[in-house]
């Protein structure tokens, strides 16, 4: 029986004005979930209900918030295997990387249930006597929090769960094509005893969702919003956000550059542009999108790497597979545009396009998908748009360098900030690249995708605005510091003014 699912608000079904078929692509003629699509007013409504919720919620003392963000990820971990197989079933992701993506929840769950005892301010030495300063954390008030379906359940948390944590409430919209897995990951956070209406799910499209967040902002029911996806609909956000005197935290696409320098071990090196290019069928904001290889090296790793692409298999995703398809048919309309940017000067090896009985890919074990070929382009040049623009999908672009510093140019050249990854056994050579690389992330003899919950994860310039998820740091994103004085000398002691000045002998000499 398909799962008839709708939006959530303040514990209760929302009203639905249409819906959408979400659909396996591996299998487009399943239909895992019918979603009901809520309305602009829906979302509105949403962000008043949570506002409501949000003061009590923000009264419960942090370390019990703490524990209740320690059962959400009990919770996960005691269901991770049915969550996982929903995940697969949904966006076509290989089983194994969904329990992974899973794995990223629980992971954040364990850093975070600690946070409640550790959302320090400071007490801070006063310029004058019988006064007292401090500094306190507190929470932001609302969150809209607006998530891609790529990764459905695991960057979603990074939002989520410190948001709740500092005493936020929040108004999540995920994306309609990963419906049914934000929908049971609701499910699962409601299970931990959140109240109702500090986590509220409103499925939507984009169009009504922008006009619900226009309308929140105006009535003032907003005070944070989060994004996850691309840097056209990012950058649409950030003016809304803007015209309110709000920063948002983007999280937006990238052309993530691999390094490859005379000294790697190429074996290693192609297996790391394996993973990055094509693992989650290249549809990772981490994604590699050009490997900047150096020319006395070119030919000896780019044959490794069109063999380790012609030997990966790809197909069902429940199955032992390097990828699965592509995520949505919109994604797969995207990348016939993508592969259209191949010219006459590019070297592609390998097929290109969908994969079919008449042009298979090895193996394929998948059947009645959207299922495409990995696919390597050798000659990109930095005046090509394969070379310039993310492209969400299996391909990936090659070019050569000659000296690092060239190559440090070539990787920052395309605008974004992302993530970046150097292959060398010479640690000059990495730090040399750490410090000159744009990217917010830096991989040296790793892939340009993985990130642990403990670490700061964004980017800069087309990727995001330089704020950060994970880790401590993205508590910074869902509290607002607040500085407190106490003067107790019974006087009015005015700051700059009333300051003890010891004078020195600033003529003394030896």
């Amino acid at each position: 029986m398909t799962r008839q699912i709708v939006s959530v608000v303040g514990g209760k079904d929302a009203a639905s004005f249409t819906t959408y078929d979400s659909t396996n692509p591996a299998r487009t003629s399943e239909v895992v979930a019918r979603v009901g699509l809520a309305d602009a007013g829906t979302f509105a409504a949403a962000c008043r209900t949570a506002k409501e919720a949000q003061r009590e919620w923000a009264r419960t003392p942090a370390p019990v918030r703490g524990r209740v963000i320690a059962s959400i990820g009990r919770l996960v971990e005691a269901n991770a295997e049915s969550l996982a197989a929903l995940v697969t079933e949904e966006i076509g992701k290989p089983y194994v990387e969904a329990l992974g993506e899973v794995r990223e929840i629980v992971d954040t769950c364990d850093f975070f249930l600690g946070e409640g005892r550790r959302l320090y301010g400071q007490t801070v030495p006063s310029e004058m006597p019988d006064k007292n300063l401090f500094t306190f954390r507190n929470p932001v008030g609302v969150a809209a929090v607006i998530t891609a379906g790529n990764f459905p359940v695991a960057v979603p948390s990074w939002y989520l769960v410190p948001a709740l944590l500092c005493g936020n409430a929040v108004v999540w919209k995920p994306a309609e094509y990963a419906a049914a897995s934000a929908h049971a990951m609701y499910r699962l956070f409601a299970a931990s005893g959140l109240p109702e209406g500090v986590l509220n799910v409103v499925f939507a499209d984009g169009v009504q969702t922008f006009e619900g967040l226009e309308t929140a902002l105006e009535e003032g029911t907003v005070q944070k919003v989060g994004f996850t996806g691309s840097s056209e609909v990012g950058r649409k956000i950030g003016e809304l956000c803007g015209r309110h005197l709000q920063s948002p935290c983007l999280e937006l696409g990238g052309k993530n550059p691999m390094v490859v320098m005379p000294d790697a071990d190429l074996d290693l090196a192609v297996e790391g542009a394996l993973f990055a290019g094509f693992g989650t069928a290249g549809q990772r904001c981490t994604s590699l999108g050009t490997v900047i290889v150096h020319e006395s090296i070119h030919d000896a790793f780019v044959e490794r790497f069109a063999s380790a692409v012609e030997e990966a298999v790809v197909g069902d995703p429940a199955g032992e597979v390097l990828m699965g398809p592509l995520l949505d048919q919109k994604f797969a309309d995207r990348f016939e545009e993508f592969i259209g940017w191949i010219a006459d000067h590019h070297t592609v090896l390998g097929k290109v396009g969908k994969i079919t009985r008449s042009e298979p890919h090895g193996d394929f074990t998948g059947e009645g998908g959207i299922y495409y070929h990995p696919t390597v382009v050798d000659g990109v040049t930095p005046e090509d748009r394969l070379f310039l623009e993310e492209t969400f999908g299996p391909i990936v672009g090659v070019t050569t360098f000659r000296t690092l510093d060239e190559a440090i140019e070539l990787a920052n050249l395309p605008g974004y900030g992302l993530s970046s990854s150097i292959y060398t056994t010479d640690p000059r050579h990495a730090f040399r690249f750490r410090e000159g690389v744009s990217a917010g992330m830096v991989s040296v003899n790793n892939s340009t995708s993985g990130a642990e919950a403990h670490l700061p994860f964004g980017g800069n310039g087309k990727s995001g605005n330089g704020s950060r998820q994970s880790g401590m740091w993205v508590l910074d994103q869902f509290t607002r510091w607040q500085a407190m004085n106490w003067d107790h000398s019974g006087r009015l002691q005015k700051a700059q003014m009333d300051v003890a000045d010891i004078v020195p002998d600033l003529e003394f000499r030896l």
